[in-house]
């Protein structure tokens, strides 16, 4: 049927009324002091906008698909440099088939969450588990099925809760050169072979105007969600290790918040966990964006394997601005204040305290001084440059725009 492509409002209004509150957002949120603050919350909002678009696009129950949640260009809630991370939307009363193929990464982990943030309060986290519960066959290949519980369910399903919203899968890597991803897809068991009708103009309005709702929440959630967990912490420290809120069984994490002068370094010391302990360890810096810094073209993360380990098996992170010439300078790049946040995934056993980090702020002239083994860690001009372009072949490789 023909229609009249002059008569209605636009699909999109609403949507361009969602990003023009989304900026004012941005503009008004309490960080904001500099040129640099306001120009990396424009460029966090153009990726959420992209995200919030892409989201929206794969809300297909009958018809899911993994989608990329976040990524080098739609960051979301301190998005973690070393994992690739995807969600399917399903629901509690339809059975769902995953199947994939191992890769060589460290962890590759699922979750079922009753729904997503909100400015008020987190989702529920259902069942959590990781790839040590599958049946992974001599090829690395594996099916899982989702759906209600069964009587007598046969081996490889997962009993979904009531209000089961959303699967999240988590693929972790701590070598970025030479790990490889593994592959993952689902179907729902009873649409595979058929196809989904046409969707309409006013449904795809409605998405226009759902996308919108989504933007703007997920501003509001992060911006808040970092009152929750960081900024009530004493600026400058670390928390012991704890489980990672949120419901990830097998993760322990580390937060905490900095301030620091130009002239100041802050020197973080943790050991280097055993693999047969945790096998992924990771530390990185955010913005006050809670939002990664840049972690293609700068140094402002590490994992374990990664970081150069001193000979008492401690690995000695410097957080500065200035170069100290060290292998494990975590840069600032211009963020005099923000997050940090150590992960140890897969676990073994609950970690303690003494496998955590501990903290000391000194003057950037008394790092050659005070930090132990400060003549190993030196790095040359060349030898700083090969690790960043080792950075940024490592990250094209795994990851897409």
């Amino acid at each position: 049927m023909a229609i009249d492509s002059a008569a209605g409002s636009p699909a999109t209004r609403s949507f361009a009324e969602a990003i023009a509150e989304a900026e004012q957002i941005i503009r008004s949120a309490p960080h904001v002091k500099t040129d640099q603050d306001l120009a990396e919350g424009l460029d966090y909002l153009a990726g959420s906008i992209k995200a919030s678009l892409h989201m929206v696009q794969a809300y297909q129950h009958e018809y899911p698909y993994f989608a990329s949640s976040t990524g080098p260009y739609t960051k979301l809630g301190l998005d973690n440099p070393d994992t690739l991370y995807f969600h399917a939307y399903i629901r509690d009363d339809a059975e769902y088939v995953v199947t994939g193929r191992r890769g060589s990464t460290a962890d590759l982990s699922f979750q079922i969450m009753n729904g997503d943030y909100s400015p008020t309060q987190s989702p529920d986290s259902l069942t959590a588990f990781d790839d040590r519960e599958l049946d992974i066959a001599a090829d690395g290949t594996f099916q899982l099925r989702f759906g209600p519980p069964k009587a007598d369910p046969e081996p490889g399903y997962v009993a979904v809760a009531p209000g089961s919203a959303m699967l999240i899968v988590r693929e972790v890597f701590s070598d970025w050169e030479n790990e490889r991803p593994g592959e993952i897809r689902i179907h729902r068991a009873d649409t595979l072979g058929t196809s989904p009708p046409p969707v309409p103009s006013e449904r795809m309005a409605r998405r226009y105007a759902v996308a919108g709702k989504m933007l703007v929440a997920r501003l509001r959630t992060f911006l808040a969600f970092p009152e929750w967990h960081y900024l009530n912490l004493p600026v400058n420290t670390l928390t012991e290790p704890r489980p990672t809120p949120g419901g990830l069984a097998t993760q322990f994490s580390s937060v905490g918040h900095y301030d620091l002068g130009d002239d100041e370094v802050m020197v973080i010391t943790a050991p280097a966990a055993h693999r047969e302990v945790a096998p992924y360890q990771g530390f990185q810096l955010g913005s006050m964006w809670y939002v990664s810094l840049d972690y293609i073209n700068h140094q402002t993360s590490l994992t374990a394997g990664q970081a150069r380990v001193d000979d008492d098996g401690m690995i000695r992170y410097v957080v500065s601005e200035r170069d100290p010439g060290l292998a494990n300078w975590i840069e600032r790049t211009g963020h005099r204040r923000g997050y940090l946040q150590f992960r140890w995934q897969r676990l073994t056993r609950d970690l303690t305290p003494a496998d955590g980090p501990s903290v000391e702020v000194m003057p950037f002239a008394e790092l050659p001084r005070r930090l132990p083994h400060y003549e190993r860690q030196r790095v040359t001009e060349q030898e700083w440059r090969e690790r960043i372009a080792a950075r940024q072949v490592a990250v094209a490789r795994r990851m897409l725009g």
